[in-house]
């Protein structure tokens, strides 16, 4: 178990940058007036996280684990498929962080997505689902 919750981590924070890069705003004059942006909001968990979503992160953070170690793939892309792969699963790339941040700090939250991630792997002939305590 502690391997996925290390996957989970590892993968919470990698498609920040992405999900960033996506929403900037870009302005169509370069000659207008400079507007000061205001600072994006640091991802919240809107509401609770569903089990639906539960699974979804699960799915999302074991590929994004694979992206991060894909030797193959060049570092510049990776931020790209990182958040491919949360919008594949089912998840915007700022709703995969918010819940990778609340998970941090909920404890029972953290447990259910590694419950999942588990089954998943078992399911996938990945490593075998740990049972719970």
């Amino acid at each position: 178990m502690k391997l996925i919750g290390t996957i989970l981590a590892g993968a919470t924070l990698a498609i920040a940058p992405a999900a960033l890069a996506q929403t900037a705003p870009q302005t169509a004059d370069p000659a207008a007036p400079a507007q000061t942006a205001p600072a994006p909001a640091a991802p919240q968990a809107a509401g609770p996280v569903t089990e639906a979503e539960v699974g979804q992160f699960a799915t999302a953070a074991l590929e994004i684990d694979k992206i991060r170690k894909d030797t193959a793939t060049p570092e510049a892309d990776k931020g790209a498929k990182m958040a491919a792969a949360a919008t594949a699963a089912g998840l915007t790339a700022e709703r995969f962080n918010a819940i990778g941040q609340a998970m941090q700090t909920d404890t029972a939250l953290n447990k259910r997505i590694q419950a999942a991630a588990s089954a998943k792997l078992a399911a996938s002939g990945g490593a075998p689902a740990a049972k719970q305590p």
